[in-house]
């Protein structure tokens, strides 16, 4: 792979890892930290995609299985620090699409996972089974309950 190549990749998808990272370990460093070692795992990796779907999908599950890796460390166990949503400086388009967005950040892992592959990076209940490694019927279940918890959080006229 090229380095424009590469350049083009990463400019491409690194919002969309930067942002599954942070939504699982809500943490701006450690998601910048996973965000280059996914980049590093597909420029050194040997595999061509069909299409930019199976490459994105690619991408989003090796994202996932590292921040479950950090999740596992011993040292993110001792030393895990969170930085709160307001110092990680995200900017909202309205107050509810803020409301909304801290409402999911509070949810546990298998949930906010869920609710950000499917809302927020538009991917379907097959295609999240297949990141996560989970049966559709699993994250359909994990969506129902995630948009239960939501609506509690949130208030029964809030939209999801």
């Amino acid at each position: 792979m090229s380095n424009d190549e590469m350049e083009l990749l990463y400019n491409k998808y690194k919002n969309s890892v930067y942002r599954l990272a942070f939504s699982y370990c809500k943490n701006t460093a450690d998601a910048e930290d996973i965000t280059q070692e996914t980049f590093i795992k597909r420029f050194t990796a040997d595999i061509k995609f069909s299409d930019e779907k199976s490459e994105m999908a690619w991408l989003m599950k090796v994202t996932v299985n590292k921040c479950k890796d950090l999740l596992k460390s011993i040292t993110y166990k001792y030393f895990y620090y969170a930085v709160s949503l307001e110092e990680a400086n995200l900017k909202y388009e309205s107050p509810e699409e803020s409301a909304v967005y801290h409402a999911v950040m509070e949810l546990s892992p298998k949930y906010r996972i869920a609710i950000h592959l499917y809302y927020y990076e538009g991917y379907s209940v097959a295609e999240i089974g297949k990141i996560l490694g989970k049966s559709e019927t699993a994250i359909q279940t994990r969506l129902y309950r995630a948009r239960n918890l939501l609506k509690k959080s949130l208030g029964e006229g809030m939209e999801l």
